[in-house]
């Protein structure tokens, strides 16, 4: 059976946001088993978010990362760019990233919706997604230096992909979210531990997409920590 992700709560301050009642727009709830997920469908408005494609298209030192994929290396289905405070080190995939500093934008960005969920990020991946080719697979941000249930602050700018749920012990219950451009995704709770996620590939013509996953490095990345490949 799939939970429609039409099936929406409103979600108040006693879901656990610390909300401004001055917003446009107001988070939904997705309503998934074993998580807690929110969504601002534009949490940016379109100005912002033409200004903030750009920018980050033009000025971030994107790279082509490579993952050993059954004895072979083999490139990313999309570039990648890793921000944080000093010595923020992540670990996913085996890929080892240091962090580059924060740019103003990155910045702006990041206190926008802290000041909104009443959540303190240390650090962003980003992810290029040039095209209908370029995805990322089922994975779960789970990595031991996230913590236990981490919070994960998901901004998108540019085309709209669909981003896909499925729960880990019952496969038959998904979701889906058009993560649309200025949209934020908020996924806390035990959402990491349960449900995996992944961005599809399509053989339709559209337009580049970034997407901006904010979160909270606890602990040190270790050499041997556990990870699991993204392709």
């Amino acid at each position: 059976m799939t939970q429609s992700p039409n099936t929406y709560l409103r979600a108040s301050n006693q879901l656990g946001l610390n909300l401004d009642s001055n917003v446009d727009t107001n988070p939904d709830y997705l309503a998934l088993q074993d998580a807690e997920v929110y969504f601002y469908r534009t949490f940016f408005s379109k100005q912002e978010s033409d200004s903030y494609l750009y920018d980050l298209l033009s000025n971030t030192p994107w790279k082509h990362e490579q993952i050993r994929w059954y004895g072979k290396m083999i490139d990313l289905p999309r570039l990648t760019a890793w921000f944080g405070d000093e010595g923020k080190v992540y670990k996913y995939s085996g890929i080892v990233v240091e962090p580059h500093p924060w740019t103003p934008t990155l910045l702006k960005i990041k206190q926008a919706i802290e000041a909104k969920t009443g959540v303190t990020f240390n650090s962003v991946l980003l992810n290029l997604y040039r095209n209908g080719r370029d995805s990322v697979a089922w994975h779960s941000d789970d990595e031991p230096e996230l913590g236990p249930e981490p919070i994960i602050g998901s901004v998108s700018f540019g085309e709209t992909r669909p981003f896909n749920f499925r729960h880990k012990g019952q496969p038959n219950l998904r979701a889906r979210v058009e993560l649309s451009h200025g949209s934020y995704l908020i996924m806390k709770g035990r959402t990491q531990e349960t449900w995996v996620h992944e961005i599809p590939k399509t053989s339709r013509q559209i337009r580049e997409r970034i997407n901006l996953t904010f979160r909270t490095i606890v602990e040190e990345a270790q050499p041997k920590s556990r990870v699991r490949p993204r392709s």
